[in-house]
């Protein structure tokens, strides 16, 4: 999977949890979180969907690693290999 497929897929799966965000306003090097102002149960959703969208288990010990889009990207990429 390529890391545009890996990106689209997480902006997807954000948007899922919050349709408001505007995809093409996210800052990719900013974190998450505060762009989209996801509480901590929508995080915990967006981290789900990853899973269910990527066929992934995120164990809970890297969830400090996803905090922005390139992260993210990043982080699917080196265990989707």
């Amino acid at each position: 999977m390529s890391p545009q497929e890996i990106r689209a897929g997480v902006i997807d799966t954000l948007l899922g949890i919050a349709p408001e965000v505007e995809a093409d306003q996210l800052i990719a090097g900013k974190a998450l979180r505060s762009q989209v102002d996801l509480d901590s149960m929508d995080w915990l959703n967006f981290i789900l969907g990853l899973h269910q969208r990527f066929h992934m288990d995120i164990p809970e010990a890297d969830y400090a690693m996803l905090t922005t889009l390139d992260a993210v990207v990043a982080y699917l990429e080196a265990r989707l290999d």
